[in-house]
């Protein structure tokens, strides 16, 4: 029996919700005039440029775009990012992830930023799933998904159509 895949969100859908949460960092920083979009390799930063593309359409806030390197099997290693971190120090910051799974990868990109002076901090997922280790959570979410520990959350944003689906 073959395995079946279960879309979550379709193309549109994902393009929605990418939109949807670029005017909800928008909201929440609307008096900033800078803002850091923090993406987590591979699949964070590029759901942060998508984010960081509607958000320059719609607000006048200068962001800037920072990727993030995190060892997603051994998150306590060095994480790096590709701005200094005079850069983003008392500065309004969004650190963004493809999907909000047990949270470690989420907890240690936070502790990072902790290193350093924060005027705002917030987190954005695009699929939040409610099998947490650590107790983070998403500001902004396009899902939530209540799923089983066995099921796991794919997302396709590099290439179109993108998708999101469980197997």
């Amino acid at each position: 029996m073959a395995l079946t895949k279960n879309t979550i969100l379709s193309h549109k859908e994902i393009e929605h919700k990418i939109k949807r949460i670029a005017y909800q960092i928008y909201e929440s920083n609307v008096n900033e005039t800078e803002l850091i979009i923090a993406g987590i390799e591979s699949n964070g930063y590029i759901l942060a440029k998508k984010i960081k593309s509607n958000l320059d359409k719609i607000s006048p806030i200068k962001s800037t775009l920072c990727k993030v390197s995190i060892n997603k099997l051994e998150p306590t290693n060095p994480i790096t990012t590709s701005i200094e971190k005079a850069d983003y120090t008392n500065k309004s910051l969004v650190l963004i992830d493809d999907v909000l799974n047990s949270g470690s990868t989420l907890i240690y990109g936070i502790k990072h930023f902790l290193d350093v002076p924060l005027k705002q901090f917030k987190t954005a997922v695009l699929v939040n799933r409610n099998h947490k280790k650590y107790p983070v959570k998403a500001d902004f979410k396009g899902i939530s998904l209540s799923t089983s520990l066995f099921e796991h959350v794919h997302v396709n944003i590099s290439k179109q159509p993108y998708e999101a689906y469980l197997d």
